[in-house]
């Protein structure tokens, strides 16, 4: 539950994109329970909450490991020629507990310094938010190029900022997008030329022998899976990826 109740926080952040909210709030719906005249009832604040739960997914896939996570695995299923196999119901499972794994100290500090003072009431949802952001932002900061970064301020036609600690997230998120997809991409292609290579041998020597019967994509597939069995290939992948994200 504690994890639960930190992802939540997280998608708050996400929705505010680092402007906060003005009152007690969660994805700026008010949580106003008195029934107070201009305040909508508490059903209407709970479909509001519901609906905006539905971006819950893609505030997290954004703004998490989870993004080159997936798309690293992806691309070693296409060189490993595959198809389907693992499925994607087991490539996305392992990208989330391997996303929750990275994300445990980011986490933790967000329990520590935000959730737990709002739990007690010593804090607001507006400083919780903002409590929450620090973390975050600084988990986002370590992994984006400065050149997206540059790119996303020019876009917004924003002042550049002084300091990192002063990036809006409206900013920092889709430039850590940006830059994890280039990553992912760089880790992907290096995942394709020793498989390759293999599919350029097994081409070769088909050719040379005659042997149109078969694809040589049919052929090359058991020596694909046996290299990548005997050097233990998802030890090896998912090191590189947990290692990727170390301070």
């Amino acid at each position: 539950m504690r994890y639960g109740t930190l992802l939540l926080m997280l998608a708050n952040v996400g929705a505010n994109l680092g402007h906060g909210a003005t009152s007690n709030a969660i994805f700026g719906i008010p949580l106003n329970q008195t029934g107070s005249p201009g305040t909508l009832s508490v059903p209407m604040q709970i479909v509001l909450l519901l609906t905006a739960l539905t971006l819950l997914p893609a505030v997290l896939v954004s703004m998490t490991p989870f993004l080159r996570i997936t798309v690293v695995l992806h691309f070693l299923r296409q060189a490993l020629g595959t198809h389907t196999t693992p499925s994607n119901q087991v490539l996305i499972g392992l990208a989330l507990f391997l996303t929750l794994l990275i994300m445990r100290p980011v986490l933790a500090q967000v329990y520590t310094d935000s959730w737990l003072p709002l739990d007690r009431g010593e804090i607001t949802w507006q400083e919780a938010a903002q409590r929450a952001e620090a973390p975050l932002r600084n988990f986002l900061l370590r992994y984006v190029r400065e050149k997206d970064l540059r790119m996303m301020v020019e876009i917004s036609r924003s002042s550049p900022p002084a300091r990192p600690e002063d990036v809006s997230l409206s900013i920092l998120i889709p430039a850590y997008i940006l830059s994890e997809l280039r990553t992912a991409f760089q880790i992907g292609a290096v995942l394709f030329l020793p498989f390759l290579i293999i599919d350029l041998v097994v081409a070769s020597v088909t050719l040379s022998i005659g042997m149109v019967q078969l694809p040589p994509v049919m052929i090359s597939a058991p020596f694909k899976v046996l290299l990548f069995v005997l050097v233990d290939g998802w030890n090896l992948v998912v090191g590189s990826l947990v290692k990727s994200f170390s301070p």
